[in-house]
């Protein structure tokens, strides 16, 4: 199972990476009121589980990130973020145990299923000793804060696993639940670890943990709050992953395209600089190896930034009541942009069209997915194909490499703050892929 460091400092808590420039039966769902398969980690009862997954989401907005202000925060501003970061991942996580409640028994009998089961139950039992008391006190904050990183490192493998587990338990349960289940369990994750890196990240730059006035200056050159970039370029994200992506493909193929950037390149926008890292780099990845393997990798690959049209007053509103104070930001930015990734590579054939939003996990050999996790364990990268290995949010990188999960998670993350990505395919010819991605103040 995960270590658990002992201290704050030994977790994952960097801040966010700057990029150039500028992160019952055996065969039935079981929801039963005495859930039988125990965690091993925590003790949580059933109706605090029931009582917490019966509470609606709360839909969660860039504007909800940045509310607490620029960095450094005050001390009232980090009991604010931490208190609203409280309020929300003890529901976020209980949904998830019912979601994993309700699988066929047989399936959550799985030991890498029970075992995400069991990382749930522990997170959650970790977060219930809070919600008796708001948090008040640095000491409080400190210790919510490890609860916080606790539950990252936690989760962190949470993708290979559900995928080794569904692989073996293919018998048990069709293709299209499998699919419904991890659209809607990695959507949720999402959120969820957002927002425990927000506060963590947060909490890094404060005033109370950060030395004070003596680093004021650098939070005040920085565009950055928390993990959210409020000046992030999205010009510069394709030129970062162009060269990663590039640089693999060269030493996969021995050639690499050429990428051509128009449009907008100077707009900035407020987004997660890792959410449209990944997103980007998994296109161009997909860009890169059709233009090639067609024989067209002389041709460019052409990218097309198109910001959004500030129409709407009401949002702008509310963008501009955030973004003028201050400590937030002095930069303008535009409410969202559209990112056109166009090749000649060939375009995606009328049959396997249909099923590129499927998590593909049928498709990847039993010996693949396990030799993955022994190479995961024994510090390999996992990679059985050069292209596949690159992806990159949230510490997803190896253990999505030939699983098929690119182009659906990219799309999750796309969507998760009212975008998302279309593919249109002219066969014999090409592929255009259309990126759409909110900022601070974009019409949902």
């Amino acid at each position: 199972m995960f270590a658990r460091p002992t201290t704050l400092k030994s977790r994952v808590l960097c801040p966010p990476r700057v990029l150039p420039r500028g992160y019952a039966s055996l065969t039935s769902g079981s929801a039963a009121q005495s859930w039988p398969h125990q965690s091993q980690f925590g003790n949580i009862h059933d109706d605090q589980v029931a009582r917490l997954a019966a509470r609606p989401l709360h839909p969660l907005a860039l504007a909800d990130l940045v509310r607490h202000g620029r960095p450094p925060l005050s001390t009232e501003a980090l009991f604010s973020s931490a208190n609203f970061t409280l309020s929300l991942l003890p529901v976020r996580l209980a949904h998830r145990i019912q979601a994993l409640r309700n699988l066929p028994f047989i399936v959550v009998s799985n030991p890498h299923i029970a075992q995400i089961y069991n990382n749930y139950v522990h997170s959650l039992s970790t977060l219930l000793p809070y919600q008796e008391r708001r948090i008040s006190k640095l000491e409080d904050e400190i210790q919510f804060t490890e609860v916080m990183a606790d539950l990252v490192q936690t989760h962190s493998n949470t993708i290979l696993t559900l995928a080794r587990g569904f692989l073996e338990c293919r018998k048990y349960i069709s293709p299209r639940d499998v699919t419904h289940f991890l659209d809607e369990h990695l959507r949720a994750r999402i959120g969820t670890r957002l927002i425990a890196e927000q506060h963590i990240a947060l909490h890094l730059s404060s005033t109370p943990h950060n030395g004070g006035a003596s680093k004021s200056q650098e939070h005040d050159q920085s565009s950055y709050i928390g993990v959210i970039d409020t000046a992030l370029r999205p010009a510069e994200i394709v030129r970062h992953c162009e060269a990663f992506v590039g640089e693999i493909c060269e030493l996969k193929y021995g050639v690499r395209p050429t990428v051509v950037i128009n449009g907008q390149s100077d707009a900035r926008m407020t987004h997660v600089p890792t959410h449209m890292e990944y997103i980007v780099t998994e296109l161009l990845k997909n860009a890169f190896r059709a233009t090639v393997e067609s024989g067209k990798e002389r041709e460019p690959i052409e990218v097309t930034v198109a910001a959004a049209p500030d129409t709407s007053e009401v949002d702008k509103a509310g963008t501009d009541a955030i973004l003028s104070e201050p400590q937030v930001s002095s930069v303008s930015t535009i409410p969202g942009v559209t990112i056109r990734i166009r090749d000649r590579g060939g375009g995606i054939s009328p049959e396997v069209l249909p099923s590129i939003w499927a998590y593909s996990f049928t498709t990847f050999a039993d010996e693949n997915v396990m030799d993955m996790g022994e190479q995961k364990r024994s510090g390999g990268n996992g990679n059985t194909d050069a292209l596949n290995a690159i992806s990159g949010a949230g510490g997803d990188s190896s253990s999505l490499a030939g699983l098929g999960y690119g182009l659906p998670l990219g799309r999750a993350y796309a969507e998760h703050f009212g975008g998302g990505v279309q593919i249109q395919s002219l066969w014999g010819w090409g592929t255009d892929a259309y990126l759409n991605l909110k900022g601070l103040g974009g019409p949902t």
